[in-house]
């Protein structure tokens, strides 16, 4: 959608418009959740969906949603090369939602257009009705909305798009929570790992699948290759020390990045880790290990001038107690790790727990 809220803006200067957006995907898909196709009154199209499997579907269906002032969601599937109906010719589904927009909205298009100009993360909340009710959410101005507020701050914090919500929600005072669309409009969170095993060829495949921008760095070029590692969005061939120091002296990395050490191998653990708890741009410090390696590590650290409230930081062992072992089981350990620590949950099994789920 960012790229068209130039023409979005303008065209709600004049008259009605359909906005079409992506809402879901599964499996393969032409485009990301978030992308955005315009249809006008006149049948003016910018923007697109598909690449052109999708998009004669979505034009008839933006003229439905003009004329009755009602948004339609539709979904395609996998084409039937001997059938009519439109689908994906690569294999995915996907999910749109058609919204017909009127000057009531135009306040809060220019308000997000001007949030995206300036660099600011903003969040676009769309009920998923035939009414859509639109919500927008910054992260100085969360007020309480539909009981998601905290879903919304969730997916603005790191940067995510996606569904929240449930189909048929029952009234009181948590049963509000609608099916709702979340666009965010920020850059994801960073998470960045050093070392190049097959542990981090998990946690970037998880990674990846949860929202971060995952980032695998190493020095030796023999392990840290894109074919080794292609879920991740960046393989990096460089001290990891040099590379975190230079990332935050960019100010590429803020309170939402997380960094995991998982090298087992002190002359690049401790620089790394030195360098991340060093800085207050860096959220998030974890280092796998055994008990004995923690212990080891940690005099390491002191010895190169980590201070006792920066170590504190330091999450070590890292990962909840699953009882993982194989790569993938302690990638599912960690991932869990970070997600708690940003909600400052208590990773406990919900049966022990009382109370809402989503507090």
């Amino acid at each position: 959608m960012r790229d068209v809220l130039p023409a979005l803006v303008r065209h709600l200067e004049r008259g009605p418009v359909a906005l079409a957006r992506v809402i879901s995907t599964t499996g393969a898909s032409p485009r990301a959740v978030g992308s955005a196709m315009l249809i006008t009154e006149d049948g003016e199209i910018i923007g697109s969906l598909s690449g052109g499997c999708v998009e004669s579907a979505i034009i008839g269906s933006a003229a439905q949603a003009l004329s009755d002032e009602t948004a339609i969601i539709e979904h395609f599937g996998l084409a039937d090369p001997d059938g009519i109906a439109i689908g994906l010719t690569c294999g995915g589904e996907m999910e749109v939602l058609v919204e017909p927009l009127g000057t009531g909205h135009l306040s809060a298009v220019q308000r997000i257009a001007a949030a995206v100009a300036a660099g600011t993360p903003i969040a676009l909340a769309a009920t998923l009705s035939a009414s859509p009710t639109w919500h927008v959410a910054t992260p100085d101005d969360q007020r309480p909305w539909r009981h998601l507020d905290a879903d919304i701050a969730d997916l603005l914090v790191t940067g995510r798009s996606g569904i929240i919500g449930v189909d048929d929600c029952e009234t009181g005072p948590q049963g509000d929570r609608p099916r709702t669309f979340v666009q965010t409009f920020a850059p994801r969170s960073r998470l960045i790992l050093v070392g190049a095993n097959d542990f981090v060829r998990a946690l970037a495949t998880l990674g990846s699948t949860l929202g971060h921008h995952v980032t695998v760095v190493d020095a030796r070029a023999v392990f840290a290759t894109r074919a080794r590692f292609p879920d991740a969005d960046e393989v990096i061939v460089d001290w990891p020390h040099r590379y975190l120091a230079h990332e935050i002296a960019e100010h590429r990395t803020d309170r939402s990045t997380c960094v995991c050490v998982m090298t087992h191998d002190t002359k690049f653990d401790v620089p790394a880790l030195r360098t991340a708890l060093g800085s207050d741009r860096v959220g998030f410090v974890g280092a796998l290990g055994s008990r004995r390696t923690v212990a080891d590590r940690n005099a390491r650290l002191v010895e190169a001038g980590v201070t006792a409230d920066q170590l504190a930081r330091l999450r070590s062992p890292l990962g909840l107690d699953l009882g993982a072992h194989t790569p993938a089981e302690v990638a599912v350990s960690i991932a869990a790790q970070l997600i708690a620590d940003r909600h400052d949950a208590s990773g406990m099994s919900l049966t022990l727990r009382s109370g809402p789920i989503h507090r």
